[in-house]
């Protein structure tokens, strides 16, 4: 998580396609290993739903300021 947060980070400095992609990268690396943690029990379902709503909206929030 801390690497998708930290792209998320240098796209809200520098806002461009390329760090977009990776953004989308990390996002889907970081949602299956919440997915396999869940699979697995070392989650709770519940724990790994916050956790992915949790990425979506730093990645939400990152994308309206860089539009503005």
């Amino acid at each position: 998580m801390k690497k998708f947060f930290s792209s998320v980070e240098s796209y809200s400095r520098q806002p461009s396609e390329e760090t977009k992609q990776e953004i989308f990268n990390q996002m889907a690396t970081t949602y299956s290993r919440i997915d396999k943690a869940v699979k697995r029990g070392v989650l709770h379902a519940n724990n790994g739903a916050r956790k992915k709503s949790r990425l979506a909206r730093a990645f939400k929030r990152a994308s309206e300021s860089t539009a503005s």
